[in-house]
């Protein structure tokens, strides 16, 4: 029997369904609107309409997901930002967090927009009129239906920011790595510390005890837990 709490949320996300449905028919092909139930990381996505970051229900969060869950009850929505997929396509998104009545943060209801034919136009135009200014580069994103994807995705982002094997990083490089990706909300996801250990090539015990101490250096710098 669920508890008051998690009967509240199911009340909420099931109220939400049309609402995702209704999104992406008033947007067209372009858009797709995922509804997520952050209790269950690894398969968060419960509801799904349209297909353009190729998510499907029981699927994984994604890598702004994790950002959000790593910020807990603190997070905040985040709204039309523009980043880059891993096939290239250009994706306007906003992600919304979602609360019970306690302001307790359990989900997120993001709307993903294919702006890449529009920031085409906008360049050609720009071109046309002499403003031949270099666009911005955007980050990449990666959006999967396996959370285990995500987080090597995430893994390879903040080991390409060090300066060489793991072999080669000093303590604090270490401790900067497993913070970094700590912040990103991967440690979050169930098996992810030992999906980690395996990639550096080093024990679950180390892996755990870089975590640990990385969380330490966290909280005497900002004078607090995280």
């Amino acid at each position: 029997m669920s508890s008051e709490p998690d009967a509240e949320r199911d009340a909420i996300l099931a109220a939400l369904r049309p609402v995702v449905d209704g999104i992406a028919a008033t947007f067209g092909p372009v858009c797709d609107v995922v509804l997520h139930d952050y209790r269950n990381p690894e398969e968060s996505v419960v509801a799904v309409a349209g297909s353009l970051t190729g998510r499907a229900v029981g699927g994984a969060m994604s890598e702004i997901g994790m950002r959000v869950l790593a910020r807990g009850d603190e997070a905040q929505d985040e709204l039309n930002y523009v980043t880059r997929t891993r096939g290239g396509t250009l994706v306007k998104s906003s992600t919304m967090v979602l609360r019970d009545s306690t302001g307790a943060v359990f989900g997120a209801l993001c709307v993903n927009v294919d702006v890449t034919a529009v920031t085409q136009v906008h360049g050609l135009l720009g071109a046309l009129a002499g403003l031949g200014a270099a666009p911005a580069e955007l980050p990449t994103t990666t959006f999967g239906n396996d959370i285990d994807a995500v987080v090597d995705a995430l893994f390879d982002v903040h080991q390409s920011k060090q300066r060489g094997s793991w072999a080669e990083l000093d303590r604090a490089e270490r401790l900067e790595l497993f913070g970094g990706l700590d912040t990103r909300g991967v440690f979050a996801v169930r098996g992810a510390v030992e999906q980690v250990a395996a990639r550096l090539g080093i024990s679950r015990a180390s892996a755990y005890n870089y975590l640990s101490r990385a969380r330490a250096a966290h909280d005497t710098s900002t004078g607090g837990p995280a």
